[in-house]
């Protein structure tokens, strides 16, 4: 009798660990897939550009297109999934991903592929911070959730590189339509595989800020319009003026609706927290960096060194695999040093390989000028990205969780679409000075044929063109450098990192809310996956789990720890 009592604790608990790792699973697929797209298009933009006669600031929208989309609407795809139930708002948006998908890859004019990159956008908005959410409010604050950030962290930032190496090889053996055609098997496997693992979450009281949502979009869409056409017409042109115009309007009247609505998308309460302020501002920089470092440097090997797709996509995998070490590593020790070395640290090495790339130029080669600069950049990515993660999070409420979660994804795309832009409008006006310094010579030593070509195109030929597209990818290195420089200083001067937050990281902190209990966090059997449930939970899904034992000090009297 005592033996048949004894077997079931250690059955249920590996049936927990089993369910909770299959689900993590689910939702780092999800992400990966999410974050990768932003990627693997880029590898595919020079076969883009020829085929549907995009301009080299033009062919930003084809980026741009699905990271405004994505930013400006995450905030609302976290509240829908608070209102409606996460899972069933996780799976909407996987399958509207895939259909977009699907759209893009059949695109046969220029106008289709961005519109359908935007609907992809969408369905990015929706899952992602879904996603996160489901993270949040299913693993135990402490290590469990650490390890679980982790994995989202990692998959988040290596994705990048790992877009780039699978758009290569789609390209390269297929067809540039094939990095948005391959979403579609990966999205329908995820889509059938959520219900199975992920249970559903209740469904909260609430109403859709959807005035916020467009007029938060709008307003940024304006604000890269503007920045792109100042590099394209200059900063007199009328409707380059207009755009600014509009966008402060509509921005601003974004922040007046969050102000006075009852329940807002982006809860302005949330940057009252000096350390969740920092942590987006400085998400809002390093995205920036990070969107401009692939997108110029997958067009330079490819125009410049001449890669091949596969070979460009090969070029990047030793960024993906440091950025999985750096974050394994920075995951391991930030319980014990917290976040605040990791963040400054980390913005400092990737200032330092963003500077050593603004030494490139024609001359360069893969190994002694590309090669050492993307590894250290890459290493400093991967400690940032788990530690703002972290913070943006640490100690939220369950019921803020999606909103939380939101506004730090939206902070990455915003910055990463609000970024490139600039870097883009730095590099047009770079390339047009260094253009009006090779045209003469051109015009003297051109062949007619390839005079004829420049007639026609208006872009200067080999080797001419190339020193216009180097000129104007190192000055953007120099402005995305500043970016990361900036990030470093609101680390350094902004960011507290708080006794209760090393508490939270070590595990002695106050536990998760028993949401994942008590918002259907029960498998089909019963079991709780991710965290004990109480009898106070149960009753109310807001309540955190009591814990007799919670070292925590008072958040009213709670003081920075000193020296971090």
């Amino acid at each position: 009798m005592t033996g048949s009592r004894a077997t079931p604790t250690p059955t249920a608990t590996a049936h927990d660990r089993h369910r909770s790792g299959l689900a993590l699973l689910v939702i780092a697929s999800c992400q990966l897939m999410v974050v990768l797209d932003v990627t693997i298009v880029n590898i595919a933009l020079p076969h883009m550009q020829k085929d549907l006669g995009f301009s080299t600031e033009n062919l930003s929208w084809v980026v741009n297109a699905y990271t405004l989309t994505f930013g400006g609407l995450l905030l609302l795809g976290g509240r829908l999934g608070d209102i409606l139930g996460r899972r069933r708002v996780f799976i909407f948006g996987v399958l509207l991903f895939v259909f977009a998908s699907l759209l893009g890859g059949l695109s046969q004019e220029g106008w289709q592929l961005l519109a359908a990159r935007s609907l992809q956008g969408v369905g990015g908005a929706i899952a992602s911070p879904t996603a996160l959410s489901l993270i949040t409010t299913t693993f135990r604050e402490g290590p469990e959730r650490n390890r679980a950030f982790g994995v989202f962290a990692g998959v988040s930032a290596g994705g990048s590189a790992i877009g780039l190496l699978a758009g290569g090889m789609l390209v390269e053996w297929l067809d540039w339509r094939w990095v948005l055609f391959v979403n579609v098997p990966i999205g329908l496997l995820i889509a059938f595989a959520t219900p199975r693992f992920i249970p559903e979450s209740e469904r909260r009281p609430g109403h859709f800020d959807v005035a916020g949502a467009l007029t938060s979009t709008a307003g940024m869409v304006l604000l890269v319009y503007g920045f792109i056409r100042a590099s394209e017409e200059g900063w007199t042109d009328s409707i380059t003026l207009g755009s600014f115009a509009a966008a402060v309007v509509l921005l601003g009247t974004f922040i007046a609706i969050e102000s006075r609505s009852r329940q807002p998308i982006t809860p302005l309460a949330l940057f009252r927290d000096r350390n969740r302020a920092g942590t987006y501002t400085m998400m809002l920089c390093l995205s920036a960096a990070i969107f401009g470092m692939f997108f110029f440097l997958t067009l330079f090997v490819q125009d410049v060194l001449d890669f091949s797709p596969l070979r460009a996509g090969l070029a990047f995998l030793p960024v993906s695999a440091v950025i999985a070490i750096s974050a394994g590593l920075a995951s391991q020790l930030l319980p014990r040093w917290g976040p605040k070395p990791f963040m400054v640290v980390g913005a400092l090495l990737a200032a330092a390989g963003l500077g050593w790339l603004t030494l490139t130029d024609v001359h360069s080669s893969y190994l002694g000028s590309i090669l050492g600069p993307m590894l250290v950049f890459g290493f400093g990515m991967g400690m940032q990205f788990v530690s703002l993660t972290l913070m943006a999070v640490s100690g939220i409420a369950p019921k803020e969780a999606g909103a939380a979660s939101g506004t730090l994804n939206a902070s990455q795309q915003v910055g990463g679409s609000l970024g490139l832009s600039i870097l883009v409008t730095t590099f047009g006006t770079a390339s047009r000075n260094e253009a009006s310094e090779q045209a003469p010579q051109f015009l003297r030593e051109g062949t007619p044929a390839q005079l004829q070509e420049f007639r026609r195109t208006g872009q200067l030929p080999p080797p001419w063109g190339d020193e216009v597209l180097t000129s104007g990818v190192s000055s953007a290195f120099v402005v995305a450098a500043c970016f990361a420089v900036l990030a470093a200083l609101v680390a350094l001067f902004v960011i507290q990192v708080r006794s209760s937050d090393l508490a939270r990281l070590q595990g002695g902190g106050m536990p998760l809310a028993a949401e994942a209990g008590a918002d259907g966090g029960r498998d089909g059997d019963g079991a709780t996956v991710g965290g004990r449930e109480t009898d106070q939970a149960r009753r109310d899904p807001d309540v955190p789990s009591p814990d007799p034992d919670d070292p925590r000090p008072d958040p009213d009297t709670d003081r920075p720890t000193k020296g971090l």
